[in-house]
């Protein structure tokens, strides 16, 4: 899951309100002319499957599409002598690029993380010590770096930018000196501002943890989830004006890594995601701005510990995609139309052993997605779908 980590404020409306509200959004789309068709599910698409120039496919190497843009051009990272950067337009031609002073060594280097309609691609990369730092990067290639005020400077430590949205605001979260994580959010004029979730935990490796890639809408609202003093996760909604809304879905467990994780937000506030039960399975659900909860199981999803469906990624008309995890422990991709029909896609040459398979990371306003696939020798490639 993107996030890497998860105080229901009181409802405004009742339940019989929302479901109203839900039944007048429902009535609006369809005189807008954008609901979708009883077969829309059916739609005829194509996977294409690609390697970064360079990579190497050793166990647990490769190309990895993370984000992509309105435009079908996709950023990500690939393995070569550490990590790097790509570009990927949508006529297939590459891109590679590294920040100056990023390391060579194992899990040092490039990471791109998330791209906006002007193609302006944020990540971080990771120095020869082990430090993270974040960056910008123009679509003229020109690179911006950037710590976050607080970012801890020992191994391990830094600041690690996941999210921009069109205004070229960035989000994403650091660790500091005492290994704790905090959101930020950098302004396109370089100003950084510092924020901790209600309730996100003071321990090592707990705190406040931004969704990454598309956990930043256009507006400037940021989802995300925080662990607490307790280990559990829980999400929040950070508004533009810094006030924050948390939640736990109904059905989260309560004991330690258990709980609500988000993945996206779109456009419209509508957030995506998956929650741990009691048991250890992961669920996949969708939270409209107003509060109210959708969760939802993709068919042939395992129900055993560490199995189940998870949310990755939501578009502007509520289409959601991530992956399920099925009894054998296998990855297999998922695409959740707005009223909750599903249909299931495995990228070609997608392994079929344990921990292998096809995972979704980002969907675009046309309904394209992008993500990697583990293959059966373990290594890793990246993938488009796109639909008629």
């Amino acid at each position: 899951m993107k996030s890497r980590t998860r105080t229901n404020k009181a409802s405004l409306q009742s339940m019989a309100t929302r479901t109203a509200l839900l039944q007048v959004f429902a009535v609006s789309l369809i005189t807008s002319g954008f609901v979708l068709s009883a077969n829309a599910n059916e739609r005829k698409t194509a996977i294409i499957t690609f390697d970064a120039p360079g990579a190497t496919h050793g166990y647990m190497q490769g190309t990895h599409g993370i984000a992509i843009s309105p435009q079908g051009t996709i950023a990500g990272t690939f393995d070569s002598n550490g990590n790097h950067g790509f570009v990927r337009a949508r006529d297939g031609t590459f891109i590679t690029f590294d920040v100056p002073g990023a390391g060579i060594g194992p899990f040092h280097g490039t990471y791109a993380y998330s791209i906006n309609p002007a193609e302006t691609i944020t990540g971080f990369y990771v120095d020869a010590s082990g430090l993270a730092h974040g960056y910008v990067r123009a679509t003229n290639g020109a690179i911006t770096t950037f710590d976050a005020p607080g970012a801890g400077t020992g191994s391990g430590q830094g600041t690690l930018a996941g999210n921009i949205n069109p205004a070229g605001t960035v989000a994403g979260d650091y660790l500091d000196a005492s290994n704790v994580y905090h959101g930020f959010v950098r302004a396109r004029n370089g100003a950084i501002t510092t924020f901790d979730a209600p309730g996100a935990g003071t321990g090592p490796f707990q705190g406040t943890f931004p969704s990454t890639v598309d956990g930043l809408n256009p507006v400037g609202a940021i989802t995300g989830s925080y662990q607490d003093a307790s280990n559990v996760y829980h999400g929040f909604v950070r508004t533009p004006d810094g006030a924050f809304i948390t939640f736990d879905v109904p059905g989260a467990g309560s004991g330690p890594f258990q709980g609500t994780l988000l993945s996206g937000i779109n456009p419209a506030g509508t957030v995506t995601g998956a929650f741990t039960d009691g048991s250890g399975v992961n669920h996949g659900f969708v939270r409209y701005p107003f509060g109210f909860i959708i969760t939802f199981d993709v068919p042939g999803a395992g129900t055993g510990s560490g199995q189940g469906t998870i949310g990755e990624a939501i578009s502007p008309l509520g289409t959601i995609t991530g992956n399920y995890i099925d009894a054998s422990n296998v990855n297999h991709g998922f695409v959740r139309f707005l009223f909750g029909a599903i249909t299931k896609f495995d990228a070609p040459g997608a392994g079929t052993g344990s921990g292998q398979g096809t995972i979704p990371f980002d969907i675009n306003p046309a309904g394209a997605i992008t993500g990697n696939y583990l293959d059966a020798s373990n290594a890793y490639h990246g993938f488009l779908l796109e639909g008629e």
